[in-house]
């Protein structure tokens, strides 16, 4: 039976995974258990673990006597977020650029090739596709991977999830930004090994996001 109800509660985490970052529930939007429990057949203790799996992912919060809620645009936690990023990111590619071999270039080259290649959007136009986001995440990933430092690759792992919903929101606020050409300039900058050029476009990169969240 506890086989099962991890089954349970790892497909309803996934579905409403996934709804939050499509923007099925707008910021602030209570994620009602009970109400949860119902739509999707299972039980309370089912989605209560999966609500749990999701506030430490940073998808959702737990409120004091008022339980779930997608996190709003205007936390300050995406702007320390945003700032720890800047931070630790920049830092790791240069030790990358510094100690990554050709190995970890030709993984900078297929890793933009395939996100340069996937289509950013859903069919319907209206939300970033899970293969781009994948695709994203392996390009960023395989950026640092070269730095050869296993703590400051697990703590971008941790700042990467906690970030989902910044890049969702962003990309809302901010339809025409440029990201092909922002990768495209991180890839060219890094496999040149111009460590000073590369970190600053990545910082700068990264600055955008955040800054997209405050947008008017």
């Amino acid at each position: 039976m506890g086989e099962r109800k991890q089954m349970l509660s790892g497909r309803i985490y996934t579905v409403l995974r996934e709804a939050i970052l499509r923007g099925d529930f707008a910021p602030g939007d209570a994620l009602k258990p009970q109400e949860l429990a119902g739509t999707h057949g299972v039980s309370l203790a089912v989605v209560r673990e999966a609500l749990v799996r999701l506030v430490g992912d940073g998808l959702a919060d737990r409120l004091t006597n008022r339980g779930f809620a997608v996190p709003t645009q205007s936390d300050r936690r995406w702007q320390d977020l945003a700032e720890a990023r800047r931070l630790i990111e920049p830092a790791a590619l240069r030790l990358a650029i510094v100690r990554g071999d050709l190995e970890w270039e030709s993984r900078v080259r297929a890793a933009h090739h395939r996100l340069a290649r996937t289509p950013a959007l859903d069919p319907d136009g209206s939300h970033l596709s899970a293969d781009w986001s994948r695709a994203h995440h392996d390009f960023h990933r395989a950026l640092l991977d070269g730095c050869g430092n296993t703590v400051l690759l697990e703590t971008f792992d941790r700042l990467w999830l906690g970030a989902e919903l910044t890049r969702r929101w962003s990309a809302d606020r901010n339809p025409s930004r440029d990201y092909v050409g922002e990768h495209r300039a991180l890839e060219e900058a890094a496999l040149a090994r111009d460590a000073d050029l590369a970190a600053s476009l990545l910082e700068a990169h990264l600055s955008l996001t955040a800054a997209d969240l405050v947008r008017p």
